[in-house]
């Protein structure tokens, strides 16, 4: 075993941590697992711009009271010294997943012997309502305890700021710096202080359930099928606390929740991963759904930020939608009832990402509604809406990894509003003699048909970060002339931070925060995206292609060609 690793051991067995887990180090050295030690020792868990995420276990590489502690340690430093003079309160709330409801304790422990009191929610919540508890409660901060859809082995942290976003600059960067300050975990204030920590559940849920209800458009619709077939899967996570309760509210008094799935559990015992992203996941919800001859299926990750959703094609069978088609339909849907509900008067917006569909960019220009990009994740679009807030009106948004986000209440992705919506929109287009798969084919005829894929290579170790780097610095040199047929018109370089019209040289400056991440804009509304993983050794590729018209020939005729069109363009790519 290499020496910094053994001193890394030595720095844990000679600190404070409990007695138990010294002994159970040893037992590790003991039983001569080489490889479990190395993986937990060799390097610290770094607190990044989203905070942490790891495999739990005892070990510096690992999530557990130790590391929760610095990082939490760290958060409370910085929050004393931006919030200086001022009282300080944070939110903090935890999912399903095996010691999340520990970690939590753990996180609020650390915070109230800090002297910053403490809004835990009494047991487990999604996470977008720990953001709409931080603004209704006037917290500068708050956490959750989660890994989203990750396998059952890992845990997280996320960390929020006071407008209810996760943060981003200078606020990001900032805190990393005071967490690695912290230095060791013998300089974390563990000592509870309860008199700080105030238990909240059922009153932010009934604020938060309020809220959900006020975003409703179509009352009516939902009166007149209020028996629409709803099937819907928590995945063992936190969807189960309220998403049956706001459909309720709202009116449908169909809803089957998949019964194998209810049980909130940190296992997963019924998936392989807990991502409603993969049919895998959703197997149990569609049978069901068949069983039932159901109108619509929803299930939500772990924290419920994310919905997938599976609807009936033309032939009745259960297809599932991709996060842009969902997208698509739900911005498709706000955007025709405000405008039929007289809501719209010249300020209202929506945000998407640079990555996800540019269907909802026409959708938007077609309402005569300001669309607006981010780079990817969501804490862009909830800055977007913070610096617009008071000047103009968030109608809604998302990005294509099936996180949407409804009105500004919430500054995070949310599921509980997504299939409150998402439930509203199947309803009003049965109301309209019409299927969701129906109401996407009447998009798809409107504005043509975009199709899109991503495209992920793994490259280990330093040989492989330095040839992803090199990936990058080829495609910025060698831009290619042409993609699928169609010259490639326009380079996008958010690195750089500058569009480069390829035809004449001209470059304009991109207003966008620095990343590594280009497009390349063809002729015929195709695009690529190459992005760097910022927590894998992955480079990502996203692929984006469009009909030339409305479809003709239906759905699946027209995806085969337009996934055809997206195989080219991956072999000239090398992919």
């Amino acid at each position: 075993m290499e020496a910094y690793i053994q001193e890394s051991i030595d720095k844990w067995l000679n600190s404070n941590i409990d007695a138990a887990d010294k002994q159970s180090i040893k037992d590790m050295i003991a039983t001569g697992n080489e490889t479990e030690l190395i993986d937990s020792f060799y390097k610290e868990l770094e607190f990044g711009t989203g905070g942490l995420r790891g495999i739990m276990g005892l070990g510096s590489n690992r999530m557990n009271k130790y590391t929760i502690g610095v990082a939490t340690q760290g958060l409370a430093n910085y929050l004393k010294k931006e919030f200086k003079g001022e009282e300080i309160s944070v939110a903090i709330a935890y999912d399903s997943r095996n010691n999340s409801a520990f970690f939590a304790q753990t996180t609020a422990a650390v915070f109230s012997a800090n002297d910053i009191k403490v809004y835990l929610f009494e047991s487990l919540r999604p996470t977008p309502e720990l953001s709409f508890a931080i603004r209704e409660l006037g917290c500068k901060s708050g956490v959750v305890l989660t890994a989203s859809h990750n396998p059952k082995e890992y845990n997280g942290y996320k960390a929020y700021w006071d407008d209810g976003a996760q943060m981003i600059a200078p606020h990001d960067t900032n805190v990393i710096d005071e967490v690695r300050n912290v230095g060791s975990f013998d300089h974390v204030k563990f000592d509870e202080k309860p008199e700080l920590i105030v238990k909240i559940g059922q009153d932010i849920d009934e604020k938060y359930l309020a809220t959900l209800e006020a975003l409703s458009l179509s009352p009516d619709a939902i009166k007149n099928q209020s028996d629409l077939a709803i099937v819907f899967s928590p995945i063992h996570g936190t969807g189960i606390t309220l998403v049956p309760t706001i459909l309720e509210r709202l009116g449908f008094k169909n809803v089957n929740v998949v019964a194998e799935q209810a049980q909130p559990d940190g296992n997963f015992p019924t998936v392989v991963y807990p991502n409603p992203e993969e049919q895998e996941a959703m197997s149990i919800a569609l049978k069901r759904a068949e069983e039932l001859d159901a109108d619509l299926v929803m299930a939500t990750d772990p924290d419920a930020d994310r919905v997938g959703i599976a609807v009936k094609n033309k032939e009745g069978k259960f297809e599932l939608l991709n996060g842009n088609q969902t997208g698509s339909l739900l911005i498709y849907y706000l955007c025709i009832k405000w405008k039929e509900n007289n809501k719209l008067n010249g300020k209202q917006f929506i945000v998407k990402t640079i990555v996800t569909t540019e269907l909802i960019k026409d959708i938007a220009t077609h309402f005569d509604i300001e669309s607006y990009d981010t780079l990817t994740g969501f804490k862009f679009i909830a800055g977007l809406i913070k610096e617009f807030e008071g000047k103009k009106e968030f109608i809604g948004g998302g990005e294509e990894s099936y996180g949407y986000l409804i009105g500004d209440k919430v500054r995070d992705k949310d599921a509980i509003a997504s299939c409150a919506m998402i439930a509203e929109m199947a309803a009003w287009a049965k109301d309209n003699g019409k299927s969701v798969m129906d109401l996407l084919e009447d998009i798809y005829a409107q504005f043509g048909m975009y199709w899109e894929s991503l495209s992920s290579l793994t490259k280990k170790g330093k040989s492989g970060a330095e040839e992803i780097q090199q990936m990058m610095s080829d495609a910025r040199t060698n831009t290619p002339t042409q993609l699928g047929g169609s010259p490639v018109t326009t380079l996008l370089d958010y690195q750089l931070g500058e569009a480069t019209d390829l035809k004449t040289g001209t470059k304009t400056k991109i207003d966008f925060p620095q990343s590594n991440v280009l497009q390349f804009l063809t002729e015929d509304g195709s695009k690529v995206s190459l992005r760097p993983s910022g927590t894998e050794p992955k480079i990502k590729f996203y692929f984006s292609v469009k009909s030339k018209g409305g479809i003709t020939t239906g759905i699946d005729a027209q995806k085969q060609e337009l996934t055809k069109k997206i195989d080219s363009i991956k072999k000239e790519l090398g992919l």
